[in-house]
């Protein structure tokens, strides 16, 4: 089955999920939904949880898992292997019987993270890939990257799109000044392209420009993202790189970018038209976003 798939994150615990085109709805990974709600970084500890569980909720005449579903999620020996899953009432009334209320805080998350600003953009993000637009545009153009933003944002940010005209800093790191940014981003739409090195020193560069006032690292991965495929038939398996190791590369990147350099380069992958690729690199991408 080619179905859509999506990946959140509680607790920094991937939750996964599989879209059912025949149901029209998410289906749920139920050793994944225990894990982020028992914080267990042991997926076998999980799994032996969640049977237990299941059990002991069936005794109390709880059914929660439906029988007519075979998905399968990627174990941790990497082999694809048949998975209970739970749709969305299924995962809420897991919540709501789970043993000591510790499922509160995740209920909280669950019923409510699709509804926020950052739940309706990465919805729009996802509709990148079958919109047709990123074929439209001029990869490495500031134009290009206007776009992606005001595509993903327009709706929730007035200034979807716009260049700011504020200053802005985040961490006591200060962005490049608005006043000089149109120079600014004029000299970085005219770095080369060419080689590995020259996109990555051109991201390190669009960074520091900071150019919206929101919503920078998710435009801009995926226009780093258009350049690679341009330019080396590449893209970058987003995944692969731990949040905290990304964060911390990219805060020192503006002095020495050699973190960051060799995260990217162990994470290109050739599958450049995949859409599962795609869509879980905007997954990994809203995920760095999210505050700890």
């Amino acid at each position: 089955m080619n179905n859509k798939k999506s990946i959140r994150f509680f607790n920094d615990r991937e939750v996964r999920a599989i879209w059912s085109d025949a149901d029209n709805k998410w289906y749920f990974s139920a050793t994944d939904v225990v894990r982020a709600i028992n914080n267990e970084p042991d997926y076998t500890k999980a799994g032996n949880y969640w049977r237990w569980l299941k059990k002991k909720l069936s005794n109390n005449g709880i059914q929660l898992v439906s029988s007519t579903h075979d998905f399968k999620f990627e174990a941790p020996d990497g082999k694809m292997r048949k998975a209970d899953v739970l749709d969305t009432d299924g995962v809420q009334m897991l919540a709501k019987h789970y043993p000591n209320n510790r499922a509160n805080a995740f209920l909280d998350w669950f019923t409510y993270s699709d509804n926020t600003l950052d739940g309706q953009s990465r919805k729009k993000a996802y509709d990148l890939f079958e919109s047709g637009l990123l074929n439209t545009l001029e990869p490495g153009s500031i134009k290009c990257l206007q776009q992606i933003h005001a595509y993903i944002f327009g709706g929730l940010y007035d200034f979807a799109g716009q260049l700011r005209t504020k200053n802005i800093s985040k961490g006591g790191f200060v962005f490049a000044n608005a006043l000089h940014l149109p120079t600014i981003l004029f000299n970085i739409e005219n770095i080369l392209e060419t080689t590995f090195d020259e996109i990555v020193s051109k991201y390190v560069e669009m960074n520091v420009a900071h150019p919206f006032m929101e919503g920078n690292g998710r435009s801009t991965r995926i226009w780093l993202d258009m350049i690679f495929k341009r330019s080396l038939r590449k893209c970058v398996d987003w995944s692969r790189i731990n949040k905290n190791d990304y964060l911390q590369a990219m805060q020192k990147s503006p002095v020495n970018d050699s973190d960051i350099r060799l995260l990217l380069h162990g994470a290109l992958t050739d599958k450049i038209n995949d859409r599962e690729m795609f869509m879980k690199g905007i997954d990994y991408s809203y995920y760095y976003e999210q505050e700890d």
